[in-house]
C-alpha cells in the first residue's frame, strides 16, 4: 500500500542557497520542487532530469537557459516560465549583476489520454 500523501503549504524563504520543497516519493508520487538561488555569473551545471520532464517559474534576476546538444538559447527573468521535456540536456546560468532565482519543477513525465489534464 502507498503512503498518505496529504495537502501541505511550505513558505519559500530569501535566503541564499538552494531550499527543498518537495522531496519526491515521501511526500509526493515522484515529483520534486525547489528553489534555487544563483549568485552573479553561477549555473545550476549541465544536466537532464532523466525520464522527467521539468517546469521553471522564474521569481528575480536575469540569466539564460542553454538547452540541447546544440546549446540553443532562451532569456529567462522574473515572470516567465519554462518547460524542459524527459532526456533534454540543459543549463541555467545567471548573466545579471544580482541573484537568479527560480523555483523548479520535476515530475515523472505520463502520457495522458486527455489533453485538458
Amino acid at each position: 500500500m502507498g503512503l498518505d500523501r496529504k495537502p501541505l503549504v511550505v513558505e519559500l524563504n530569501d535566503r541564499p542557497e538552494y531550499q527543498r520543497l518537495l522531496d519526491g516519493q515521501s511526500q509526493t508520487y515522484g515529483m520534486k520542487v525547489g528553489r534555487v538561488h544563483l549568485g552573479a555569473g553561477a549555473s545550476c551545471g549541465e544536466h537532464t532530469t532523466g525520464e522527467r520532464e521539468e517546469v521553471l517559474i522564474f521569481l528575480a534576476g536575469s540569466g539564460r537557459m542553454l538547452i540541447g546538444k546544440q546549446r540553443e538559447v532562451f532569456d529567462v527573468s522574473l515572470g516567465k516560465v519554462s518547460y524542459i521535456p524527459p532526456e533534454t540536456i540543459h543549463d541555467i546560468q545567471n548573466t545579471g549583476n544580482g541573484p537568479l532565482v527560480y523555483v523548479f519543477c520535476v515530475a515523472p513525465a505520463a502520457a495522458s489520454a486527455d489533453p485538458a489534464v
